[in-house]
């Protein structure tokens, strides 16, 4: 045992909860199965509360993940043998082989495996994405239904239904705790990237709001995503894109705000603050991706994202060559928010009536009318044309459908700026 001071078991068990809890979750749920998934989420509570109650006053474990594996172990052992004996079914002690290994011999490449299913488990085709994204945070990051609320802006009861939803449905298709099979592997590594993807986006837009939560979403997709290019059976072109794009726009989020909540636009940002490291990794990735003929969203994304990298002040950034990329994004995955980006690139390149042309298109078909980004866009760019009523109509419906803080903040900033006299903010 080692000694630590009994004021500090607090912080030395969060740490680890932070890091271990979703290896912990998965190893159990090999062991015992998906149909068990509540119980083992308790059961992995109950150890770590064991924990925070033992390890002031008999120390820290040697190796603390063997020690609460095994108190998870045995409390999930004692529960299943109860369930057994009141339905009046025989009960045996656990099986032999791996599973009754000591916690402590098993290899940490054993526990990473675990993990790695434990994704493609969370992110079965089966559940709708939103519940996949629910899952994946509660049984492998340790984010607890609060936590999930409080990120995604949602009612604790909504999260708890999309859980419970989810177990229910992973219990009636007795899903294999496994990654997929080569034939399978594509289209379930598609669900698992989609659901790391929304999980940066969400971290990453209200990375400055006050609302607890968000900014460990980055955190735990680039985990998770890393977690993927760790094994030869998801180390695919993909998952480095991904991985690439995650990084490059992570790398300025220190950049993002102005130290008192405000937001600040890539126009206004002091790139000195940009992450170079994460940067250069970022780079690396891409290089990566670019391996084999492989040609994803992602790729499209990251190659847009790099652009922006590469340009030392905003006034040298290749605008031409972003909306030759947004292009080949829309062709190859048209979706109207990848329009409502390029309409960044054509008003750099083309102006802004042509801009303008295309955003009102965009509004005119409807599907992004409570989407605050489009008109947001549309505020600026007509604010920039000097039709400053409709300008500031834009900007009113973009505070009404924002929903995080540090955004609101922005937009009403610009509201109040847009006044006449005023010059127009940079796009």
């Amino acid at each position: 045992m080692a000694q630590a001071e009994p004021q500090r078991v607090p912080q030395l068990v969060d740490e680890l909860f932070r890091r271990r809890y979703g290896q912990l979750v998965a190893h159990l749920t090999r062991l015992y199965g998906t149909r068990h998934l509540g119980l083992i989420e308790d059961v992995a509570s109950e150890a770590w509360l064991a924990a925070l109650r033992t390890w002031p006053v008999g120390g820290v474990p040697d190796d603390p993940l063997a020690w609460l594996l095994q108190v998870a172990r045995r409390r999930a052992l004692d529960e299943l043998r109860s369930q057994r004996l009141k339905a009046g079914e025989r009960v045996d002690d656990e099986q032999p082989g791996r599973e009754g290994l000591p916690a402590s011999e098993l290899s940490i490449e054993e526990i990473a495996d675990d993990a790695l299913r434990m994704i493609f488990t969370c992110c079965h085709p089966a559940l709708a994405a939103e519940t996949r994204v629910a899952l994946t945070l509660k049984t492998l990051c340790g984010f607890d239904v609060a936590a999930i609320a409080r990120a995604f802006l949602l009612e604790p009861t909504t999260v708890q239904q999309r859980l419970v939803r989810a177990k229910r449905r992973l219990e009636e298709l007795d899903v294999r705790f496994e990654v997929p099979a080569a034939a399978e592997l594509p289209r379930r590594l598609d669900a698992v990237l989609e659901v790391l993807y929304l999980m940066f986006n969400e971290g990453y837009s209200a990375q400055l709001d006050e609302a607890g939560g968000r900014a460990e979403l980055v955190a735990e997709s680039l985990r998770l995503c890393e977690l993927l290019l760790s094994t030869p059976a998801t180390r695919r072109p993909r998952v480095h894109a991904l991985f690439a794009l995650m990084l490059l726009q992570a790398a300025r989020l220190a950049a993002r705000g102005d130290g008192e909540g405000g937001l600040l636009t890539l126009a206004q940002q002091d790139r000195s603050k940009w992450d170079q490291a994460w940067m250069a990794r970022g780079c690396a990735h891409f290089e990566r991706a670019l391996e084999g003929d492989e040609l994803s969203s992602f790729h499209i994304e990251a190659a847009i994202a790099a652009a922006h990298a590469q340009a030392r002040r905003y006034e040298d950034t290749d605008w031409r060559a972003i909306l030759e990329r947004y292009d080949a994004l829309v062709a190859l995955a048209p979706s109207p928010v990848a329009l409502l980006a390029r309409s960044v690139a054509v008003a750099k390149t083309r102006g802004v009536d042509a801009a303008l042309r295309e955003i009102e298109e965009l509004a005119r078909e409807g599907r992004l009318e409570r989407y605050h980004l489009l008109h947001a866009v549309r505020g600026q760019l007509l604010w920039q044309r000097g039709e400053l009523a409709a300008a500031r109509a834009a900007f009113e419906r973009a505070l009404e459908c924002c929903p995080h803080t540090a955004e609101r903040r922005f937009l009403r900033a610009r509201l109040e700026r847009c006044v006449p006299g005023s010059p127009p903010d940079p796009l």
